[in-house]
């Protein structure tokens, strides 16, 4: 499986924005989809996480009730919604996937499969 993420961009404090992770030469169904972020001068951090089969999902405290991860099953795709951003959002995002395994989803070091980053900016 290959992941293309895009959609990421230069957005105002309080906009929004969706992220897309799509999937090439497989499909998602026995996987764990992630978000991670990297800000300047920080490390990697979990943003949220779906599993394919069943939809469950986990979200980092920073972004609950803001961001929402969501999958299509004919695209065999996962986005996130980003809403009510602000300034601390702004970083380099990744998708990621593992086969699922019971292993934590934010763990980052589990997950063998990374897409490219897309730049999310959002000004003050």
């Amino acid at each position: 499986v290959q992941l293309q993420a895009s959609g990421g961009g230069l957005v105002q404090e309080g906009g929004s924005l969706r992220l897309s992770c799509a999937a090439s030469g497989g499909i998602f169904s026995r996987y764990v989809v992630g978000w991670f972020r990297q800000a300047p001068g920080k490390e990697r951090e979990f943003v949220t996480a779906i599993r394919w089969s069943g939809g469950m999902t986990y979200y980092a405290d920073s972004v609950k009730g803001r961001f929402t991860i969501s999958k299509s099953r004919t695209k065999n795709t996962v986005y996130l919604q980003m809403n009510s951003l602000n300034p601390e959002d702004t970083a380099v995002y990744s998708c990621a996937a593992k086969i699922w395994d019971g292993s934590r989803w934010s763990d980052s070091s589990t997950y063998g499969r990374w897409g490219q980053g897309t730049l999310v900016t959002v000004s003050s």
